[in-house]
């Protein structure tokens, strides 16, 4: 064995950081799974189940992928131009864009949920059609949360084999959570809706975080667990007063 896995294995900051990186990956993975589940409820039923595995699948790809050139992933940080005294980098530029299209999707789907008249969606025509539709947009936001959570892992720790077993953990994580919340958001309507809220919020956030404005990640999850706390208040309201 590597003399260097064999020192982390017994040291105890080497276990800290782990255990905090997993906590981190899949806090940060929520986003991306609230999107993926979404986006293939939207698809016919027998193609759902295999798309968030494609979905998943393609985050662990990515996310290792980029652990493998890390070194290249740091550098994306570096500016390179500045507007107004704002300088920017190939990162800013890509949680900018990601941000965009999250509010684009999320807002575009708000609109056909409480438009009766909306136009065709894109996924309404052939099922291979639609199915490679959800696909391509996952990988967008695949590669967008992947880039910022990588980078965020490079800078909570040094170590690659702590950083590749954060991610396995946290993508195994998000492939047990996936079925269920996709459920739990298909069978309650006004849940599609506070989710659709939480992707408009976290990419507003992104984009803000391209523009150099950091946003403390616990403001963000304390919201979106308050909200969530007060739906849930919401669906026992509901359920209490319908008859049984």
């Amino acid at each position: 064995m590597d003399t260097s896995i064999t020192e982390l294995i017994v040291d105890p900051a080497a276990w800290v950081a782990l255990i905090t990186l997993i906590a981190m990956e899949i806090i940060l993975g929520i986003d991306n799974l609230i999107f993926i589940s979404i986006l293939t409820n939207k698809l016919p039923a027998q193609q759902r189940v295999r798309a968030r595995r494609i979905g998943i699948g393609l985050a662990l790809i990515l996310r290792l992928g980029l652990l493998g050139t890390v070194a290249f992933i740091v550098q994306l940080t570096a500016p390179i131009f500045s507007i107004f005294g704002q300088d920017f980098s190939w990162r800013d530029m890509i949680l900018i864009a990601g941000g965009l299209f999250l509010v684009w999707k999320a807002t575009k789907e708000i609109h056909h949920s409480v438009d009766r008249d909306h136009g065709p969606d894109i996924f309404e025509g052939r099922a291979t059609l639609g199915f490679s539709a959800a696909i391509g947009q996952i990988l967008i936001l695949d590669l967008v949360f992947s880039i910022d959570s990588i980078i965020t892992a490079v800078g909570m720790t040094s170590h690659i084999p702590i950083m590749v077993v954060a991610v396995i953990f946290a993508v195994i994580a998000m492939l047990l959570a996936a079925d269920p919340l996709a459920r739990f958001i298909h069978n309650n309507p006004t849940v599609v809706m506070l989710a659709l809220g939480f992707l408009i919020m976290i990419g507003m956030t992104l984009i803000a975080e391209g523009f150099g404005a950091h946003v403390p990640k616990g403001y963000i999850y304390a919201a979106m667990a308050f909200s969530a706390g007060v739906e849930a208040l919401n669906m026992m309201s509901r359920k209490a007063r319908t008859p049984s």
